[in-house]
Parts: structure tokens; sequence; C-alpha cells
């Protein structure tokens, strides 16, 4: 968050969109640092927790059930957050995917920023993604990872026990993405200034480069 509020200059006018926001950590964490925040996520339980969360808290957020395929505020807010794969690039299809970003633009004021984080291509082909997954999951284990090297995506199967001790399986279908193609796709919608780095948890920063250890890229794009 103090990357985010850095790349915002610290203007605690500016408006914030937060997409795909789950149970609302960061945008309750910058509704406490004076931001106007409103976020949302398809699943209205998240949204009930991240409601929950903010009243705890004592703060302020606009939270509400939205698709990310979907929605539409033309022109509405000065900066879109989508982080840790809030929405994109989970989708089934790239065409969904797509749509995702052109929504997020649409949202944006002219001069408004995108920040986001995305799955890293470039992993992949050095490592495995199975064995990366469940060394760094302490809730669930991945079975049966198959990634595509025509179509950039993983396919697989997570177990996991949810709040109320049930077990789920999950049928994951990830989309990996390389610097290249994030860039061409967002070119391709208007924005412009993007940049794309290395995403190293807690440690954000504009010199950090991307490589192929970085399980997720950072990406910081500006709207025309």
């Amino acid at each position: 968050m103090d990357f985010i509020e850095q790349e915002l200059s610290f203007d605690k006018s500016k408006t914030i969109l937060d997409i795909g926001c789950g149970t609302g950590r960061h945008s309750i964490e910058l509704a406490k640092r004076g931001y106007t925040v409103s976020g949302f996520d398809l699943s209205e339980s998240q949204i009930a927790a991240a409601r929950q969360k903010a009243a705890e808290a004592g703060v302020k957020a606009n939270f509400f059930v939205q698709d990310a395929r979907t929605f539409s505020f033309p022109a509405h807010y000065d900066a879109a957050l989508m982080l840790c794969e809030g929405s994109f690039p989970l989708m089934e299809t790239d065409e969904m995917n797509f749509a995702i970003l052109n929504n997020a633009f649409e949202a944006l004021k002219p001069g408004g920023k995108f920040i986001f984080t995305t799955l890293n291509g470039l992993f992949p082909l050095f490592h495995s993604v199975k064995d990366f997954i469940n060394e760094n999951d302490a809730v669930g284990i991945s079975q049966a990872n198959s990634f595509d090297l025509m179509t950039f995506r993983d396919h697989s199967t997570y177990e996991i026990e949810d709040d109320d001790g049930q077990h789920k399986s999950l049928q994951c279908n990830e989309r990996y993405y390389v610097p290249s193609e994030i860039t061409w796709l967002l070119k391709s919608l208007g924005f412009i200034n993007i940049l794309i780095l290395g995403c190293p948890l807690g440690k954000w920063r504009r010199d950090v480069a991307l490589t192929t250890d970085d399980y997720e890229m950072l990406v910081i794009a500006e709207k025309a």
C-alpha cells in the first residue's frame, strides 16, 4: 500500500476502484489512509465479509457485488486496482480477460492510473507450477496441473477445506501472460506509459525488473 500511495502521489482526493476486491484487504487499508475507495467482487460472501471488516475497522468504503466482465462506470475513477489476480487472468477465455481490461480502461478518467498484478508467463517456462503452488500454499493442494504451451493456460484441481470445514474440489483454469502480450493488450485499448515489473511480496518498487523467477508481474499503465 505504501507503493500504491506513491503511485497516486499521496493525493487523498483521488477516487479508487478495487476490482475483484475479495474481503476488502486493500480497499480497507486505503480507506484507513484517507482515500475514497469502492470495491466489488463476484462473490456475495466475500463482499459481506468486506463490509463487516470495514465496519469493524471504523472506515467507510463502498462494497458491492459485480462481475468484472460486465461492469460499466464510464470515466468515474482516478485509479483502478486489480491485485493478487482479483479477476484477470482467472477467466475461462481470453475474450473474457480482455473484457475486464477494457472495462477497467472505461472506468478511468483521462490520465487515470491502472495498477494490477497478473501471472507471469515466463515463470512456467522455467519452473514447475504445481511444485511452486504446493510449496507456497498452506490451505490447499493442487493436483494434476497441466500447463498448455499452446494456450499458456494451467488447468488444475485445487483441493481445499473452507471456513466451515467442508471439503471442496475446485476446477481451475488460469491464463499466464508474457510481458509482450500484456503490453499489446493495453496499448490496443489506449493505455500509455506501460511499465511491467517484478512483483516481490511487500517489496514493490519501480526499479525491480521482471525475471523468470517471478510468479507474478506488476503492471502499471495510464489512460491517455
